[in-house]
């Protein structure tokens, strides 16, 4: 991921592939399930690496039927984030 532009209210990031990921501050934002999930190649060590930092994501949960394993970090704010495995092709997009 690479920084395009950051600003103070918002700030744009380009992906692999050209897909661009758009942040944009919020001044209060409520506990719950977050808009938004995330998704990586390697869900154990990022699951370490959360648990190490502090965040303590929940235990990872095998989700068969659509072919991933999940865990949920809860961020400080209280918004619950799924993170779950990848699979995807290695193709070029």
């Amino acid at each position: 991921m690479r920084a395009i532009f950051e600003g103070p209210e918002v700030a744009v990031y380009e992906l692999r592939g050209g897909t661009h990921l758009l942040l944009m501050h919020k001044p209060a934002v409520a506990p719950g399930p977050a808009a938004f999930d995330l998704m990586v190649d390697d869900l154990r060590a990022a699951h370490q690496r959360f648990t190490a930092l502090g965040p303590a994501p929940s235990a990872i949960e095998s989700r068969p039927v659509i072919g991933h394993d999940i865990f949920i970090l809860c961020a400080p704010a209280g918004q619950l984030i799924s993170v779950f495995s990848s699979h995807h092709s290695g193709e070029p997009v």
